[in-house]
């Protein structure tokens, strides 16, 4: 069921995009290979130091945060239904939509190409803003699902959207037509998707669940090709994203444990253990070169950091945040992350040149 505008609406040829929107700039290394055995202590790099400051603060717990394609701008959403753009250049407030009391925002996603972005909330809504306007107060169009909106994950090519839900199976809606598919050739499967994120190809998909498990579902046909059932024992499993060549996925649980999988056995790969994470829907990611995992210590109140490859700890940083950060997310193309959290401020990291 659409709300809002016409579709022709949502992609007009006129609208201004951003000069240079979804330009991907070069990487700055290439994907680090995790095939060999890289378990030697002493090997591990040593993660660089970065400076913070706060830019911004919501009304509300900041709960989720998310990079553009071309890690031009950053998006943050509140439980105070809010969502803030920056441009990171600047790291200057553009838009501040919606901002009025409603539905927590649980999640962001960029469009790959198109000047858009989404949001997923408790009301059941997957909520489309232009930001190509200099002023935009309310959504362009709404989708208006039947649960509760936790993640959103554009396809690569635009043309598609996931939605988990505390529905089971992921939500894959068609956003020229905006109809709703569900997978057809699905086992029992119980428990709400915390988290989904395509492949960088749209090859695949991965869900994580409040079941625990970590489940890979093939991008065309949309069935389930893997389940890792029991990922983090019996504690649900808070997040799942790709590397970059699409081989393993990284997950994170409220087993206090993160962990790297190999998409083509579901054999556990490694473990990046010192980080406690039992309350909050946190995850864990890599930095732009994927030679570093980041993640939050809520005990100790700290952004934590392992060498990806020897899964050796070698940083922990005072978060700056009263309360422990529930969201880390780092630049896909800069050393540069950004947490937010329960004391409602947003907090920009970068590499101290």
């Amino acid at each position: 069921m659409l709300r809002g505008v016409s579709s022709s609406v949502l992609f007009d040829s006129n609208t201004v995009i951003p000069a240079g929107y979804g330009s991907i700039p070069p990487p700055r290394a290439v994907a680090v290979d995790f095939s060999g055995v890289h378990d030697t202590k002493g090997s591990s790099k040593s993660f660089p130091k970065h400076e913070t400051r706060h830019v911004s603060e919501h009304k509300n717990v900041a709960r989720c945060a998310r990079f553009s394609p071309d890690g031009r701008f950053l998006a943050t959403g509140s439980a105070d239904t809010s969502i803030k753009l920056f441009e990171v250049s600047k790291i200057k407030q553009m838009m501040l939509p919606d901002a009025r009391d409603g539905p927590p925002i649980n999640d962001l996603d960029f469009h790959p190409q198109h000047a858009i972005l989404i949001s997923g909330a408790k009301d059941h809504t997957i909520k489309f803003f232009d930001f190509s306007k200099s002023i935009l107060k309310r959504a362009v169009r709404v989708i208006q699902d039947t649960h509760n909106v936790r993640s959103v994950s554009f396809h690569p090519s635009g043309d598609f959207l996931l939605a988990g839900t505390d529905h089971p199976i992921a939500h894959l809606y068609d956003i020229n037509t905006f109809q709703c598919y569900l997978s057809a050739n699905v086992q029992e499967i119980n428990g709400a998707i915390n988290q989904v994120r395509y492949s960088c190809t749209g090859g695949m998909y991965v869900t994580a669940s409040k079941d625990g498990a970590i489940r890979l579902w093939d991008g065309v046909t949309a069935s389930c090709v893997r389940s890792i059932v029991g990922a983090h024992g019996t504690m649900e499993a808070t997040g799942a994203n790709f590397t970059k060549d699409q081989r393993y996925v990284l997950s994170s649980g409220k087993d206090s444990s993160v962990k790297l999988w190999e998409v083509g056995t579901g054999r556990l790969v490694k473990q990046y253990l010192g980080a406690t994470h039992t309350q909050l829907r946190c995850q864990a990611v890599f930095n732009d070169t994927e030679e570093f995992v980041l993640s939050v210590d809520e005990s100790s109140n700290e952004i934590v950091t392992w060498d990806a490859l020897t899964a050796e700890r070698v940083a922990r940083w005072p978060s700056n945040h009263i309360g422990a950060p529930r969201w880390v997310e780092h630049s896909p193309t800069e050393a540069a992350f950004v947490t937010c959290g329960t004391d409602r401020s947003v907090r920009f990291w970068k590499e101290t040149l």
